[in-house]
């Protein structure tokens, strides 16, 4: 049963007892020249009339909004959507597309990863090698920026196995140029080469949206921050240095990110998360189990109260980096989502008929060799992907049999939600009631055995309300490699 959702809190404004202490907090000089400008009008206009300044001040920027929101850590201090690696479920991770697409979507952060060419020229890029995400191999740092331009990207998380794009490999100039006016940027891996990004945060103008983070040592951190006072700061902690959070004393960071893989962790300590959210926003990331202890955001898409809900009621996030930017921002707004279509019906793809081997389903080797939570005694095998539960291991000649109640006489057809960094993933048919099968489906390469998608499958079938038997076979003598997270039936709008 889904946890009561409170109303999404709007976005903060100061009250009339505290304008003073506001103003002065949003004209935070040197971060954020326009807003400066602004409030200086605001004190120096009177109501009803308009300055010539004023009417040539140029309009707040949503990266303006995203900025002052990220300062203000107050009590009523909505939650802030970070896009990890860009939206790279529509473009390849680490590029402008994804990028453009992250702020389109309503994330206020977006993250990238840095990594240096042997020029000494600043890209974005997550690995330090070129095989996973390009058409090229070697280390970046052996290569110069004009070599390292001519390589492709590959769709959304890449892998050697997944299609070339027309898209290049940015350069960190671009990408801050990118979202200049659009939000905030989470400089990830960008503490080592500190001096370098900083100088080109200062040549694109862009200071105010970059945002440095580490878990170096405070007094490190602390000489970084006193060379550049205009510098954006979040640091990160878990139970080996959750001392550096007092450490800063009065000079905190405006955020801290917070990591930790078991709730028992001190980090993740109600007291200690209390403390922390005294004095800055609380970042935690859901995309992977060890980050925030099983709060997944596939937990969230299965149950928000398993995953965001716990991470902002009991963990005090007020900056949640996810792999799902527009269904965490709907879950914020309006709550639950991944919730089933009006009609259509959804068997998950462990929920397989009761039965033995030969009977409910055939798999071709004895047991379950996944880490997920198969049924005792049968050979189906169940993985847990950071949350997804999902029917994994396919081999060909394998076959599953589900129960689907039909709710209203119609024409149905299939969706999958289904991952695989391969291609070919593999092929897959379905039958209804013992009857044909339909010709083969295929499954298509989503990058990553973590990237789930929900796929088409061209079957359309009439179907009678009432219970209905469905069959899934895989293809023999065809590669299958991929993941079965559930079958949707929907119904076909005319």
């Amino acid at each position: 049963m889904l946890t009561p959702m409170p109303k999404p809190m709007p976005a903060p404004r100061p009250s009339p007892s505290s304008t003073d202490s506001t103003t002065r907090r949003s004209c935070y000089g040197v971060l954020v020249t326009t807003l400066t400008a602004a409030c200086t009008l605001a004190l120096t206009t009177t109501p009803g009339t308009t300055t010539a300044a004023a009417r040539e001040a140029p309009s707040e920027t949503a990266a303006d909004r995203a900025l002052r929101a990220f300062l203000d850590h107050g009590p009523k201090a909505a939650v802030l959507t970070a896009a990890h690696r860009g939206q790279w479920r529509k473009a390849p991770e680490n590029s402008l597309p994804a990028i453009e697409a992250a702020f389109a979507d309503g994330a206020e952060i977006v993250e990238v990863d840095i990594q240096l060419t042997k020029d000494g020229v600043p890209v974005l890029m997550h690995d330090e090698t070129l095989e996973r995400t390009t058409n090229g191999t070697g280390r970046v740092a052996d290569i110069t920026y004009a070599e390292l331009r001519a390589l492709r990207l590959r769709v959304g998380l890449g892998g050697r196995q997944a299609a070339l794009t027309e898209h290049h490999v940015p350069t960190l100039a671009d990408a801050m140029k990118a979202a200049r006016t659009r939000g905030l940027v989470n400089l990830d891996q960008a503490w080592r080469e500190r001096e370098a990004v900083m100088g080109v945060l200062k040549q694109t103008g862009t200071v105010r949206n970059g945002l440095f983070k580490s878990r170096a040592a405070v007094p490190e951190v602390r000489a970084f921050r006193t060379r550049h006072p205009d510098a954006l700061y979040m640091h990160l902690v878990d139970d080996d240095n959750a001392g550096s959070v007092k450490e800063f004393g009065d000079a905190a960071p405006p955020a801290f990110e917070v990591v930790f893989d078991d709730v028992k962790d001190a980090v993740a300590d109600a007291a200690f998360l209390k403390g922390v959210r005294g004095t800055g926003r609380v970042w935690i990331n859901s995309m992977r189990d060890e980050f925030a202890a099983r709060h997944t955001d596939e937990a969230s898409l299965i149950d928000p109260a398993r995953g965001w809900g716990r991470l902002i009621d009991t963990y005090q996030a007020t900056v949640i980096q996810t792999d799902n930017v527009e269904e965490l921002k709907t879950y914020l707004a309006k709550g639950p989502v991944n919730q089933v279509p009006p009609g259509a019906v959804r068997v998950q793809g462990e929920a397989y008929a009761p039965g033995e081997e030969g009977v409910a389903y055939h798999d071709t080797d004895p047991g379950n060799r996944g880490d997920g939570p198969g049924r005792p005694g049968d050979g189906v095998d169940i993985c847990d992907h950071d949350g997804a539960v999902v029917v994994c291991w396919m081999r060909g000649t394998e076959w599953l049999t589900y129960t689907v109640d039909v709710p209203r006489t119609g024409d149905y057809t299939l969706r999958a939600r289904v991952s695989s960094p391969y291609s070919p993933a593999g092929t897959y048919r379905v039958a209804f009631d013992r009857g044909p099968a339909s010709g083969p489906v295929r499954v298509v390469n989503t990058t990553a055995h973590h990237a789930f998608a929900l796929q088409g499958s061209g079957v359309t079938r009439r179907l009678n309300s009432g219970r209905h038997t469905l069959r899934l076979s895989l293809d023999d003598k065809v590669p299958q490699n991929w993941n079965l997270d559930y079958l949707q039936w929907e119904p076909v709008r005319r």
